[in-house]
């Protein structure tokens, strides 16, 4: 099969293999401790976290949603959403990577082609990483001998920079959408460095450019159909771990910086309530999720989709309010350059950009009015 079989060697040596949850959820908070101690410095001087990133690759951490009939974990969701948010709030830029990573991955259990799938997945045990992004409608897709010869200009999206492959939603010549797996190191794709935002800023975030790039037709397939896939609401749900975790981030610090606790004792106490809340919410949209996965009824994707996307809104705000808090009530030292602390707001406020809040709830409102009416 084409490109499928003619894949490019490894450029790592290949992945430990995680055997168990409680493994992957140790294995996270060993990798996240040592993440934390130069992540102010990796976002002040916007230092890449390639090594960190290869760290979590060679640690099997990267491959625990591959389904265990392709020798995988096949973690929980709930768990797969802690882990994420124990890696942000290490380093949020860190855990929005694994967010793509992960969604790819989602994607590609649901699609049809095993040759496809079983290629993939072994790299995934292997440690490479997945990102996606969608090319523009301008862009060029035609048939060529064997596949289709890609060209133009893809949408900017986080962990290009870090990914082995990218799956890219186009369009191909009958008008049909359809998703490429290409891989990165192909001398016709280029991935531009142009992602200048003031938070999340070591993400991995770039420009995708196609120069007459030849995809083979076996590495094609149809573009997931649906307005509640699980591929949609695993994205939320994993976005929701990142927003978690940068609340945790920014409480952690609160606790050290305040002055005067005692005085502080019902404001503190109110964010850790928030925070619990939110967590709250996460594992439940986790075990939704989990259901919508074995069980793809409509009815059951729906309500994975609408718990996700409550709890994504729901963390989302928590973040930022916990990062407005540490500066409202720890006051004095807060401002300072060289603590950085402002880095926990502007993370959430860039994560908080990204997530499309009127399609959701849009999406509830017309969720709830469903079940009402049946």
């Amino acid at each position: 099969m084409g490109t499928v079989s003619q894949l490019h060697d490894n450029v790592r040596p290949p992945a430990h293999r995680i055997e168990t949850e409680e493994e992957a959820i140790s294995a996270a908070r060993e990798l996240a401790a040592g993440f934390r101690r130069q992540a102010s410095e990796r976002d002040i001087n916007r230092l890449m976290p390639n090594a960190e990133l290869d760290a979590l690759s060679q640690s099997g951490l990267t491959a625990i949603t591959v389904p265990p009939e392709y020798a995988g974990l096949d973690i929980s969701n709930a768990l797969l959403a802690e882990i994420v948010a124990i890696v942000a709030e290490s380093d949020a830029s860190i855990g929005n990577v694994l967010t793509s990573h992960f969604r790819v991955l989602e994607g590609l259990r649901n699609q049809p082609s095993e040759e496809l799938k079983i290629a993939l997945f072994t790299r995934a045990l292997d440690g490479d990483r997945f990102a996606a992004t969608r090319f523009s409608d301008q862009a060029s897709l035609v048939a060529e001998g064997s596949g289709f010869r890609l060209t133009g200009r893809a949408e900017q999206a986080a962990a290009i920079l870090f990914s082995d492959w990218i799956a890219a939603a186009a369009i191909d010549p009958g008008g049909h959408r359809v998703t490429l797996h290409l891989q990165r190191d192909s001398d016709e794709l280029q991935a531009v460095d142009d992602w200048d935002a003031f938070g999340l800023r070591t993400n991995g975030t770039a420009t995708l450019i196609a120069g007459k790039l030849h995809v083979n037709a076996d590495t094609v397939t149809a573009a997931l159909s649906g307005d509640h896939t699980t591929e949609k609401s695993l994205g939320l749900l994993l976005q929701t771990a990142v927003s978690l975790g940068i609340a945790r981030a920014a409480f952690a610090d609160l606790l050290v910086m305040a002055k005067e606790p005692s005085a502080l004792f019902g404001k503190i106490g109110e964010r850790a309530i928030r925070i619990e809340i939110a967590t709250g919410a996460l594992e439940q949209a986790g075990r939704k999720l989990d259901i919508a996965q074995v069980s793809p009824a409509e009815a059951a994707m729906a309500e994975a989709y609408f718990s996700a996307s409550s709890a994504c809104l729901t963390a989302t705000e928590v973040a930022l309010d916990t990062a407005n808090a540490l500066f409202e009530l720890a006051r004095g030292a807060t401002g300072s350059i060289a603590l950085n602390l402002d880095r926990h707001w502007r993370n959430a406020r860039i994560h908080d950009m990204a997530i499309q809040r009127e399609p959701l709830l849009n999406a509830a409102g017309a969720h709830i009015l469903k079940i009402r009416e049946s």
